[in-house]
């Protein structure tokens, strides 16, 4: 549970990731996203602009969550 108190920003507007939601993307803005942050990394403003009605940190935590083990999707989903 450690790990993941590490993913909360020291910045109070920003909300721990054990309160985060599941986001729901669809499979073109998946690909889009994984072919964006292979080719330009943790650029999250950029990767946003390429994706329409999406923040950045709509993205960041869409990737967070789904490339890291610890952090429990199937809580979040219901």
């Amino acid at each position: 549970m450690d790990s993941v108190y590490r993913l909360q920003r020291h910045n109070s507007d920003e909300v721990c990731s054990v309160e985060w939601k599941f986001i729901n993307m669809s499979q073109q803005e998946e690909d889009l996203i994984l072919r964006m942050h292979r080719l330009v990394g943790d650029r999250w403003e950029l990767i946003a602009g390429r994706v329409p009605g999406r923040k950045a940190v709509e993205i960041e935590r869409y990737w967070i969550m789904r490339n890291n083990s610890h952090i429990s999707l199937s809580s979040s989903k219901s």
